[in-house]
């Protein structure tokens, strides 16, 4: 039996061998028991997701909340440091808004890969057990 390349790189990062004639130590003693759930990477995702929309929303009702008292105050030093405040806030949540947006593609992504692994795994064995 010779194992397949992508195999053979996990094996290897493992520090496990690839002669196929050596028991293998857990948990790669049974490739086949080996499954992905893409239900905590959807999830983390639609976290990250629901903290986007909250970020934009929250960073959308600041400037708003701050008019009343641009107008209201002016000559006074509270509204240069509240408004310094503000642009400050605008850019943390502007921040917060894009890093979440990545990582909700980015767990997405690992979701997806993981659950195409198995069934591209599933697949291989497959093809091994009908010609064994």
């Amino acid at each position: 039996m010779r194992y397949s390349a992508g195999w053979q790189q996990v094996f290897a990062l493992s520090g496990q061998g690839t002669d196929p004639s050596v028991p293998l130590s857990p948990p790669f003693a049974d490739p086949r028991g080996l499954r992905h759930t893409t239900g905590p990477w959807t999830s983390a995702s639609g976290t990250a997701n629901t903290l986007r929309t909250n970020a934009e929303r929250s960073r959308a009702r600041l400037r708003p909340a701050h008019e009343g008292m641009v107008a209201g105050g002016r000559g006074l030093s509270a509204v240069a440091a509240a408004t310094a405040v503000l642009a400050s806030w605008e850019e943390r949540l502007a921040a917060v808004r894009g890093e979440c947006a990545y990582l909700a593609g980015a767990l997405n992504q690992v979701g997806r890969e993981l659950g195409e692994t198995d069934a591209a795994v599933g697949s291989a064995l497959r093809v091994v057990r009908a010609r064994g």
